[in-house]
């Protein structure tokens, strides 16, 4: 592991100006380094031709395309942001993404040209006649045309994650940053490794654990347009990929794809992701013969976690001792060790679980774009608070718990729940409801709902039918679990108990529903057995309710 310099990305184009050595693949088309900075000189003009007063902030809207990579390149040249915009999310909170981060423009590629109408900004379509005939008037861009951001920091990416109260947070990450995460390089990648990646370029999981080390060591990145399972075994085959990013189920879609020989003669080494399952973990590696690596983190990048052959299944791991990581409880003070009953059960949860906290971690959070309020709840006294819940045991190792805020997380996805609960308030008959995170049996969460109604009068179908008729509905928002109540728990203070809505998950006597095939089903005893095997087989058992009560 190498000592972070003070480079920023433009630094890292420049050193690899006259690298005659492939950077970028995809479908077949191939770039080296060469051609490849001179790619990002040529967006760096057109970026610097459209720019209009305000903010410099230009909003990419694709999928994972050649054209993405270049505007981050071009923008880390020439002092313009980046703002990732993540096209699951739909509405009225789509739009707010767009317009608090200070768009300028947008750029959509061919993929969503669907979302144009809900913009709100002035856009170019990638493939459009405008935007290829600026790219084709600046061709003699040169790298000399751009030194002012050598050596120099600017706020390079903004990246969404998703709050609590349904504002979605940018977090910011400039350039320096960036680069020193890929001088970090902690999955050791160099000149002679593929990095294949098929994880949206508007998450940070592409960017940081595979492009940055890539770009920094000269290594070839190759791309493919949207995540397929299928297409996983020829991608790395036909690349010569010797390592992967991943996060959450993409390992277990990929294992669902009938087991081939071919498998474990790629060149495959390393895999390297996050909230993959240790039964998915364990079974990629016997069928591709390629070490698995999980971590825990988030885009605000000052809490990480490295699992290692050490770590037992389903935690997360020891922090390293200069992460100053540490489980506190509302007042800051350290939380005692988990106690374990002869049963396995937790015996002082309410004092071992508390949020998990970066001593010192003030200085490395950059801060959320336009969000003072939501930077400022982060931090306390210099320390970084993360709003994930965690006990350790007796050997120091750190367990997840859960979250603080209202959230939830399907697919790598967070999500806030208001936006879902006002859909479905729309659903006749609804009087009150509440959308929450269950755990789900691989990894991540299930997106849960209660609803206050009559359940005699409910019907399934027409509200899966409802429901899959929202133009708003986020794509990962439709819920797998669905309650029927007559009346949603509630607080002394009249809120809705959700804490009790999760405690119990899909226990208790009210109707359950799962989603299944396009249809809500009503959940059997034996089918809840069925989850709790499932649960189990995935180390996940520990997150199932002791007590099932409401």
């Amino acid at each position: 592991m190498t000592t972070p310099s003070t480079a920023t990305i433009a630094d890292h184009l420049a050193a690899r100006a006259e690298d005659d050595a492939p950077a970028l693949l995809i479908d077949d088309r191939s770039w080296t380094w060469r051609e490849f900075v001179h790619e990002c000189a040529v967006r760096a003009a057109v970026l610097r031709e459209l720019r209009r007063p305000g903010p410099w902030h230009v909003g990419v809207l694709m999928d994972n395309e050649p054209e993405y990579l270049f505007l981050i390149g071009g923008a880390a040249l020439a002092g313009a942001t980046i703002v990732g915009i993540n096209p699951t999310r739909r509405g009225a909170e789509f739009i707010a993404d767009v317009a608090r981060t200070d768009c300028q423009l947008v750029i959509v590629g061919a993929g969503h040209r669907d979302l144009v109408p809900d913009l709100g900004v002035d856009h170019l379509l990638a493939e459009g006649d405008e935007y290829t005939a600026a790219v084709a008037e600046h061709r003699p861009a040169a790298l000399t045309d751009f030194t002012a951001y050598r050596g120099v920091n600017h706020l390079l990416l903004l990246l969404f994650t998703s709050g609590s109260t349904g504002a979605p947070k940018a977090v910011i990450c400039s350039s320096r940053r960036l680069a020193a995460i890929g001088e970090l390089n902690v999955r050791g990648l160099d000149h002679d490794d593929v990095a294949y990646n098929a994880m949206p370029l508007f998450h940070g999981n592409a960017l940081m654990s595979a492009w940055a080390p890539i770009l920094v060591y000269g290594g070839t990145f190759a791309l493919r347009a949207r995540f397929s399972a299928s297409g996983f075994l020829p991608d790395v085959q036909r690349f010569g990929a010797t390592f992967f990013n991943y996060v959450g189920r993409s390992l277990s879609y990929i294992l669902a794809q009938p087991e081939r020989p071919e498998e474990g003669q790629t060149q495959l080494r390393l895999g390297f992701g996050t909230e993959a399952s240790a039964t998915d973990r364990t079974e990629f590696t016997r069928r591709y013969r390629c070490q698995i690596i999980e971590s825990y983190g988030s885009s605000e990048g000052v809490c990480v976690i490295l699992r290692d052959d050490s770590t037992p299944p389903g935690a997360l791991g020891i922090p390293r001792p200069e992460m100053g990581l540490d489980i506190v409880d509302d007042d800051g003070t350290p939380c005692p060790p988990a106690q374990f009953d002869d049963s396995g059960q937790m015996t002082n949860a309410a004092e071992a679980i508390g949020e998990i906290v970066a001593r010192d971690g003030a200085a490395r959070f950059e801060g959320y774009y336009n969000n003072p309020d939501a930077t400022a709840d982060k931090i306390r006294d210099g320390d970084y608070w993360s709003g994930d819940l965690a006990y350790r045991d007796a050997d120091g190792v750190f367990w997840f718990a859960g979250r603080t805020s209202d959230w939830i997380r399907v697919d790598s996805e967070n999500f806030a729940t208001a936006p879902l609960e006002r859909i479905i308030m729309r659903f006749n008959g609804v009087r009150s409801v509440a959308a929450y995170p269950v755990a789900d049996p691989r990894t991540g969460d299930r997106v849960m709902a209660a609803i206050e109604t009559d359940a005699d009068g409910f019907d399934a179908d027409e509200f899966a039918d409802f429901l899959a008729a929202q133009p708003d509905l986020g794509t990962k928002w439709m819920p797998t679990l669905l309650r029927l109540t007559e009346a949603l728990p509630h607080t002394a203070t009249r809120k809705v108990d959700k804490p009790a809505l999760r405690r119990t998950a899909w226990f208790g006597d009210d109707p359950v529903y799962e989603f299944v095939g396009g249809r809500y089903r009503l959940l059997t005893d034996d089918r809840v057995r069925e989850l709790a095997v499932e649960f189990a087989d995935h180390d996940r058992g520990h997150l199932l309710p002791p007590v099932p009560a409401i």
